[in-house]
């Protein structure tokens, strides 16, 4: 039996982030398939066969070939224990992803060798660079013509402002990949050959030791000369600017042969951190700490759409949970018994009865929990820091198209709502609905899932980008302050909140209501 200590600093947490088509999806099939959690990864480029990629669950996602929703997915290697999230590649979901990445300690970032790196990448990378979370990257599609590979780690360094330490180095790419120079385990892996005369091995100059057609190659040549140059001019491998983000060691492969996957997983489970410690309201949280608790990141209902279903994914920063305890939600003060509780292989759940810091499980919910609850057992009850919200920059009227499924249509908003992928207002005068939402693509996956989860069909106005301000101080605003270019509404929570037209219409309330102090969320 290992103790709760071995258990917790086994635990691997991480995120993939990436460009829509980096080729994301199919890394996450590939690590499960080295975790024995999948024996056949049936690639994204196969929809026609009906196989679809095992992290994408919902139907809109199977449609398009995108990831919309963050899955989490568990499984074990050699002595390790590790949860990946699979976050959504769309942009139009940055706050999903945004919220997914306080959830995790380290990220692995997938670039595609022909594109280099996208707005998107650069967009999340931010928020992990902000956090300060070890960032691992993946230099994908290797058998595919592609950029220099000395002119993707520039870039690298360049766009994102980290510093780089190739792990491995390509020889050769396209049609002419011959494999890899590992240069931390010190060998050669080889691109399609049998398993037996997969690596070569080095002589103490670092050459190939044997006599191999490999060597009389230019490719072969061009890579050790870059290799000289990494040995000499590069940076230097560091395990302490790893931890702090400040260095990223890079893989070169390709995920959809399968090459180079392993190798990566392997050191990355290596120089990955162990579950960190998390900022509370009464200090920092040890996870080797008995006490148990966690918060939670993500709400998705109708996971099942035969059990309608909802799921409270909670992370675990601290303690060990046990299926059947009592447990508080900070914000409430209530305490309840967790008796229903699961661990993820995307749409395959096992029941969970233990698990341990760094753990990411399910909580079935009955509309108890809100994004950024934290659960503890015992005492002290204490509050993890807020997760971010986005100001939407999206808005659209929405209603029944049928008035005699009002009851479905609410069940639906209020249940699609608690996710916090759309965020949802109502007008002061009419009481009308009004959806806000990140990127257009939110708006399309609402009028789909309503329909499919909730039976409702819906009819949506668009009014268009608006920029939402929230208000310190309420009691000063008076109804007359509203008008056609200053929409005021109310936000879930029952604050007030002025939808401005434009830039002008903005500046020109502050202008001329110069007592009302208008704020923003995140953006």
């Amino acid at each position: 039996m290992t103790s709760f200590k071995e258990d917790v600093l086994s635990r691997r947490t991480f995120a993939i982030i990436s460009h829509p088509d980096a080729g994301k999806t199919t890394m996450t099939e590939k690590l499960l398939l080295f975790g024995g959690a999948i024996r056949d990864a049936g690639t994204v480029k196969g929809k026609k066969s009906g196989k679809f990629a095992t992290s994408d669950w919902m139907e809109i996602e199977k449609q398009r070939g995108i990831s919309v929703t963050s899955s989490v997915m568990q499984f074990a290697y050699k002595d390790f224990n590790v949860n990946i999230l699979d976050t959504p590649g769309h942009q139009d979901f940055s706050e999903d992803t945004y919220r997914t990445l306080m959830a995790v300690d380290s990220a692995v970032m997938i670039v595609d060798a022909a594109k280099g790196i996208e707005a998107q990448t650069l967009k999340l990378f931010k928020v992990c660079r902000m956090r300060g979370i070890p960032i691992f990257t993946f230099i994908n599609k290797l058998d595919r013509q592609g950029k220099m590979p000395l002119e993707l780690l520039e870039e690298l360094e360049e766009v994102l402002g980290i510093q780089s330490y190739p792990m491995n180095w390509p020889i050769g790419m396209g049609k002419e990949f011959f494999g890899i120079y590992d240069r931390y385990n010190k060998r050669v892996e080889q691109f399609r050959t049998e398993e037996a005369d997969r690596f070569l091995s080095l002589d103490e100059e670092g050459h190939i030791a044997a006599d191999h057609p490999i060597k009389q190659t230019s490719h072969y040549i061009e890579a050790m000369d870059d290799i000289m140059l990494l040995n000499e001019a590069g940076n230097d491998f560091s395990r302490g600017k790893i931890d702090s983000g400040e260095l990223s060691p890079v893989f070169f492969g390709s995920a959809l042969t399968n090459f180079g996957v392993q190798t990566f997983l392997e050191t990355y489970l290596q120089f990955a951190p162990a579950p960190q410690p998390r900022t509370a309201d009464i200090g920092e949280i040890d996870p080797l700490n008995e006490q148990f608790s966690g918060f939670i990141f993500k709400i998705q209902a109708n996971m099942n759409p035969a059990h309608r279903d909802r799921i409270a994914f909670l992370r675990i920063c601290s303690g060990k949970f046990e299926r059947g305890m009592a447990v508080t939600l900070a914000r409430t003060g209530k305490t309840t018994k967790v008796s229903q509780s699961t661990q993820f292989l995307a749409d395959d759940r096992s029941t969970v009865n233990e698990a341990v810091s760094g753990d990411i499980i399910g909580l079935y919910d009955t509309g108890n929990y809100q994004i950024g609850d934290t659960i503890t057992s015992g005492k002290p009850i204490f509050q993890y820091e807020k997760l971010p919200q986005f100001t939407p920059e999206l808005f659209v009227k929405v209603a029944a198209k049928n008035v005699m499924k009002q009851k479905s249509f609410h069940k639906g908003i209020d249940q699609l709502v608690q996710e916090g992928a759309i965020q949802l207002y109502k007008t002061v005068r009419t009481e009308e609905y009004i959806l806000g939402a990140v990127g257009q693509l939110q708006f399309e996956v609402f009028e789909h899932r309503m329909l499919g989860e909730y039976n409702s069909a819906v009819r949506m106005e668009s009014i268009g980008s608006k920029i939402a301000r929230w208000i310190e101080n309420e009691e000063d605003i008076k109804d007359s302050m509203s008008s056609s270019r200053s929409t005021l509404v109310r936000d879930r929570a029952g604050k007030l909140v002025f939808l401005f037209e434009n830039d002008f219409a903005l500046r020109w309330f502050q202008d001329k209501h110069e007592n009302i102090r208008l704020y923003n969320l995140m953006g």
